[in-house]
């Protein structure tokens, strides 16, 4: 029994801080072409300014790990839009009532939600070309997150959105 309720307890802690991560990318870009990045001049992330230069810190070190340099006359751009969702709990408990009675019958049901509603951080990463301006790889990322977390909390959860969402950056070319 002790078993089965740490596995439920790790299932659920591991649960709520997941990572979704969608991705999109034009099949006619060659990625090798880039190897220089930058971003926007005077870009509205939609974050805090604090929380934007935590963001901005994940992205340069994970381009700088995946070989990218930072530059002032880049190949691409990187635009970031990130915001802050009210998220509603997805668990509900079923009520019930219903009975029967000879050629007489009826139902009711009603979902209640369990749990408290969440807060969740949604950020989209634009990587643009600079010579062409058009969009050619995207990734919106989304972590629910408690808005009261310190800066080292706020810190590694950003740092751990950009890492899952750059995972597939650069795309496998077929």
């Amino acid at each position: 029994m002790k078993t089965v309720l740490s596995i439920f307890i790790l299932v659920s802690i591991v649960s709520c801080s997941a990572i979704n991560v969608q991705y999109d990318y034009d099949k006619a870009t060659v990625f090798s072409a880039y190897t220089t990045y930058n971003y926007y001049p005077d870009m509205e992330t939609g974050l805090s300014e604090l929380d934007t230069r935590r963001l901005m810190r994940a992205i340069d070190s994970t381009l700088r790990n995946k070989g990218f340099l930072l530059s002032e006359e880049p190949d691409f751009y990187v635009a970031i839009l990130g915001r802050t969702l009210h998220a509603t709990p997805r668990n509900t408990v079923g009520v019930g009532v219903g009975g029967t009675g000879r050629s007489v019958g009826g139902g009711l049901s009603v979902g209640i939600p369990v749990g408290a509603s969440k807060m969740e951080w949604e950020i989209q990463f634009d990587f643009v070309d600079r010579y062409k301006d058009e969009l050619f790889w995207q990734a919106v990322a989304t972590r629910s997150f408690n808005p009261n977390s310190g800066p080292q909390k706020r810190e590694e959860i950003l740092r751990a959105m950009v890492e899952k969402a750059f995972v597939k950056y650069p795309p496998k070319e077929k």
